[in-house]
């Protein structure tokens, strides 16, 4: 039996919602199904709603800080949900992930240096480095035979070792493939950092997502020496959609790392401690357990729905299988080609003819043209639309 009700439809057009409520800014009809940015269209637990709620009803939003109930309820989780035993010295916290891996890349690298990214993959890495002046080496995944992304682990170390890379921004699990990198994956790159000097910025915020049947292999875990060459991000926004909050949790075990990220906070002002995205964690992390499980029954559940519509409706239409988050990661170059469209034609086809908006690949870099990015956060019936739409587009324009 279930507590929470995923199938609700909430309506979230006259709010501040970047995916719903600003389709006039991006030139786009109001009805439009929006697929794209990475929040759920589903309300966080009841808990954590109502410590928001107590919050608000207090009327005070002064300067805070975290008791040590804050961290006791984040070791927790990480110990039940992940095996991972965190220090309270490790834990620093930042406004969020891409924050923490800017911080990282003035605190450890300086203009010019190389740092890599492991493309297609989530595209503010590559800004971060462009708009900081770094050399952008990319790693291009490769897809087997079975349309899942896998690392040349030759050719990684190749371009590590010839462009004297400084950092690797490792995306774990992967965004936009849903890939949850295997243990043995991990080690075979933690040992060529390892042999390189390669700091690893380990970006873990999906970590929560392991859809059933699957598991998930800390980054930490690997091995203490590469341990303590790395700094991991994680954060509760993704996983109790509470984004908008502000707030992620960056683990770095070694005390010299940490001392220089500290540092680059503090030179660049970056605090926080925003009071109610703090009970806002606090609350997730000790009472948030039965809603995630609950969660990732229902993601599998559209997943399997996609797969499913796909193979019937649009079998041209290839969906990687992902191992966890909730973003699908779905060629359309067949269809593209069978209509002798153009991969931006074929975006303007789903926008305005199919009427659905997910992430056109080519954001997240080389690898990314002819696929788009579909977050299935949402009802399904939402999703049941989408995908009906497309069909009913295709069967009439392509």
């Amino acid at each position: 039996m279930t507590t929470y009700n995923f199938d609700e439809r909430i309506d979230r057009t006259n709010t501040t919602s970047v995916k719903h409520a600003f389709k006039k800014e991006f030139h786009l009809s109001q009805d439009v199904i929006p697929l794209w940015v990475a929040d759920m269209d589903f309300r966080s637990p009841k808990e954590v709603c109502e410590a928001v709620e107590q919050a608000g009803k207090f009327g005070i939003f002064g300067y805070a800080d975290s008791h040590d109930d804050y961290f006791d309820a984040i070791h927790s989780w990480m110990l039940r949900r992940h095996g991972w035993n965190v220090q309270k010295d490790w834990l620093v916290r930042t406004p969020g992930v891409v924050c923490a891996i800017a911080a990282a890349v003035h605190a450890f690298t300086c203009e010019n240096d190389s740092v890599m990214i492991m493309q297609p993959v989530y595209h503010p890495f590559k800004n971060v480095l462009t708009t900081n002046h770094r050399h952008v080496v990319k790693h291009i995944l490769k897809t087997d035979k079975n349309n899942r992304f896998y690392a040349d682990f030759e050719e990684m170390e190749r371009q590590i070792e010839t462009e004297q890379v400084k950092l690797l921004i490792l995306c774990t699990p992967h965004n936009p493939g849903g890939r949850i990198w295997t243990r043995e994956e991990l080690q075979k790159i933690a040992e060529i950092c390892l042999r390189h000097q390669v700091l690893v910025f380990a970006d873990e915020i999906h970590h929560d997502f392991i859809l059933p049947g699957h598991t998930f292999t800390e980054w930490a875990s690997i091995s203490e020496e590469m341990n303590q060459n790395s700094i991991i991000g994680t954060a509760p926004s993704k996983t109790f959609n509470i984004a908008g909050l502000g707030l992620s949790n960056i683990f770095i075990p070694n005390p010299k790392l940490r001392k220089k990220f500290v540092q680059e906070l503090h030179r660049s002002c970056i605090d926080a401690n925003n009071v109610v995205a703090l009970d806002a964690c606090k609350a997730a992390y000790t009472f948030g357990e039965t809603w995630l499980e609950e969660l990732l029954v229902y993601l599998q559940g559209n997943v399997d729905f996609v797969r499913s519509f796909l193979k019937e409706h649009l079998p041209h239409a290839k969906m990687m299988e992902p191992d966890g988050t909730y973003l699908l990661w779905i060629d359309f170059s067949s269809m593209a080609l069978s209509a002798n469209m153009t991969h931006a034609e074929f975006e303007k086809f789903l926008l305005e003819k199919a009427g659905v908006w997910m992430n056109n690949g080519t954001m997240f870099g080389d690898g990314g043209c002819g696929c788009f990015r579909m977050n299935i956060g949402c009802p399904r019936s939402v999703l049941e639309q989408a995908l009906k739409q497309i069909k009913e587009a295709a069967d009439t324009y392509l």
